[in-house]
């Protein structure tokens, strides 16, 4: 048994290494992005903030196209069809681009009232107009990366994409620097650096599995039968992700309408929130690469012993980071400069987000798992119920000015719906369907 799960563990770790670096490539754009900015004034900084909300957004609706061709591209993997799995690669990203395009075409025209939405001044809205639309011209290749991550981790890699994200995010900063602060382009400067690296990074991706495809002898055409199959599997992984946005967008709300302190408290604990959460979902990554390769080989035994490895592994990690959390937290409102009464609030809050890791590894495990295994409909059902649990908890939070700790405990008992759900579905047995395509 030992042998068996110190390969089983290597196993995990070879996958989620990698994978937490390219996870993290996004914020490191955005990072960027401001830090050069930042020196162009505090106008265009705030332009940038609005644009690169509305984009973040997209993104993480959108990341249905890298979980949902994981799932598919390594089912196909574990049943040992190669060419089928490049092939349901390609349909992912054929989508992706059609995805891509539409967003292009209704987003640019309705960029001044994405923008409005945020209520900015009119030197910060200007700004961000103008960042989104050049923004939006990367579109396509945006969400073809995503899909291309999907495929490789499907196939078991997850190293290239992490070279991929390393190679995009220093292309992005040299890019940003020369046409903002070098040819004092400003944020269209920024804009056109970030497109073109994303670009880049999107024709890696096309190059890799145009590749492999021409190696397999898999056709790099539309196939609409595919395109339709990949069309209908990501409906469940988009629900499941709108309602979680729902849940962060309303967390959000409530706590700036709690004053200045509160939702600077606020954003500094989700920042760090998410930073943790990038972190534990680098395993769920693994989860979903290796569940389905296992699912397709019709190897539950070996589903269920790995899925309960990692939530094992996911544990430990929330445990470890939570006692990080415990001991940074004093230093925590310094490093952000954090006036007195965000301070106050910041060190309580950072103990509500302290106890939540561990659940939130267990949670995002399990996540993983069940994606890799093509349980969408269940997810998208989970999320709607931890949602319907979540939204009253929020609202007397609101109604009663219970303040930012009842707001993060309304959060906690979010995240408890979340573990309840996915733990009754992992224990039972109709997740583990088998064969090459879920039924």
């Amino acid at each position: 048994m030992r042998p068996f799960l110190a390969a089983r563990d290597r196993e995990i770790l070879r996958l989620a290494g990698p994978a937490f670096g390219a996870l993290v490539a996004e914020p490191l754009f955005l990072l960027a992005d401001s830090a050069i900015v930042g020196r162009i004034g505090t106008v265009p900084l705030g332009g940038l903030g609005v644009a690169s909300q509305a984009l973040t957004t997209l993104v993480n609706v959108s990341i249905f196209l890298a979980y949902g061709t994981t799932a598919a591209v390594a089912r196909q993997l574990g049943a040992g069809r190669q060419r089928e799995a490049l092939r349901q690669g390609i349909d992912g990203v054929w989508l992706a681009a059609g995805i891509g395009i539409a967003v292009l075409l209704i987003g640019w025209p309705l960029a001044p009232q994405i923008v409005h939405v945020f209520g900015a001044s009119p030197g910060v809205s200007s700004g961000a107009v103008t960042y989104l639309r050049i923004s939006l011209f990367g579109a396509p290749s945006m969400l073809m990366v995503l899909a291309g991550t999907g495929v490789l981790r499907g196939l078991q890699d997850t190293k290239t994409p992490l070279l991929v994200s390393v190679a995009a995010f220093t292309l992005n900063t040299v890019l940003n620097a020369t046409f903002v602060l070098g040819l004092h382009l400003g944020l269209a400067g920024s804009a056109t650096g970030t497109v073109i690296a994303q670009s880049a990074g999107a024709a890696w991706y096309l190059a890799v599995v145009m590749r492999g495809a021409r190696r397999a002898g898999v056709s790099l055409g539309i196939d609409r039968a595919g395109l339709r199959a990949a069309a209908t599997a990501a409906v469940g992984l988009f629900m499941r992700t709108l309602a979680l946005q729902a849940v962060l967008v309303i967390t959000t709300a409530v706590a700036a309408r709690q004053g200045d302190a509160a939702i600077a408290a606020h954003q500094i604990a989700f920042r760090l929130w998410s930073l943790l959460a990038l972190a534990l979902d680098a395993i769920a990554i693994a989860g979903q690469a290796i569940t389905g390769r296992f699912l397709g080989a019709g190897d539950v035994a070996a589903a269920r012993a790995a899925t309960n490895r990692m939530i094992g592994w996911g544990a430990v990690y929330g445990v470890v980071f939570g006692l990080a959390v415990l001991v940074a937290r004093p230093l925590m409102p310094g490093m952000f400069a954090a006036a007195p009464p965000v301070r106050a609030l910041l060190l309580v809050v950072l103990l509500v987000v302290a106890a939540q890791q561990p659940v939130a590894g267990v949670v995002f495990v399990l996540d993983g798992v069940l994606i890799g295994a093509g349980d969408q409909r269940y997810l998208a059902v989970a999320g709607a119920l931890a949602l319907v649990v979540f939204i009253p908890a929020a609202w007397l939070v609101h109604v009663h000015h219970g303040g930012l700790l009842a707001l993060w405990l309304a959060y906690s008992l979010w995240l408890l719906a979340r573990f309840v759900t996915l733990v009754l579905r992992a224990r039972g047995n109709r997740w583990l369907v088998t064969g090459a395509v879920r039924k």
